[in-house]
């Protein structure tokens, strides 16, 4: 068999293809393989350029096929799209991965460590819950205004003004009202408590992080 100098995959969830490139270019193999066989098939390749579509799952997957001794680099996919042949499908996929390395004009994505992930993970999460928190206030100041309870905009009035408003008995809200919007209230200042968390988090990485300091 042709010495493989760059092989392509096609990640998904649990079947990937692989599609293999000999040195003048020329296709040294197609695999389909199931997850759990991945690694035992690359194992047994000589060490070679193995590229992968920067998507989810590919930084794990590149950091676990670094370790049996390939190269690997990940692709952005919008530019993988100018190499595909044919009928879109998982082998004509893999193939152009593998022969967009080959033609090396795309920049690499850097691969990332576990513990760049964690951060990753941590930021992601954290924007989460900010999201959550604003969508929140902005539907109980929305609420509120169609009781005639005008609140100002920002989260520190929100925190400000929302209990007087509920604990006032001259406005118009009804106990009905009061209830329900006590208890989003309650949800929203647990989302408070959960943002500080993070934002905890993010003070206490930028101070052991090198780059930060």
């Amino acid at each position: 068999m042709t010495k493989l100098t760059t092989i392509g995959i096609d990640l998904a969830k649990n079947t990937f293809v692989l599609y293999g490139l000999g040195p003048k270019g020329q296709c040294g193999w197609k695999r389909k393989v199931r997850r759990s066989q991945l690694l035992e098939q690359l194992v047994r390749q000589e060490p070679c350029t193995v590229a992968l579509e920067a998507c989810g799952s590919s930084h794990y997957w590149a950091r676990q096929i670094q370790a049996l001794g390939h190269e690997v680099e990940l692709l952005p996919p919008q530019h993988v799209k100018g190499y595909l042949r044919g009928q879109k499908n998982d082998y004509n996929d893999a193939q152009a991965i593998a022969e967009a390395c080959e033609h090396g004009r795309i920049r690499p994505v850097p691969i990332k460590s576990a513990e760049q992930q964690d951060e990753q993970v941590l930021h992601k999460l954290r924007q989460g819950v900010s999201k959550d928190r604003t969508r929140i206030s902005n539907q109980l100041r929305g609420l509120l205004a169609e009781y005639g309870v005008i609140i100002p905009k920002g989260i520190a009035a929100l925190r400000r003004e929302l209990p007087l408003a509920l604990a006032d008995a001259d406005n118009a809200l009804t106990e009905r009202a009061r209830q329900l919007l006590s208890r989003q209230y309650q949800h929203f200042m647990k989302l408070e408590e959960e943002l500080a968390w993070y934002d905890e988090q993010v003070k206490q990485t930028a101070k052991q992080d090198e780059t930060c300091q």
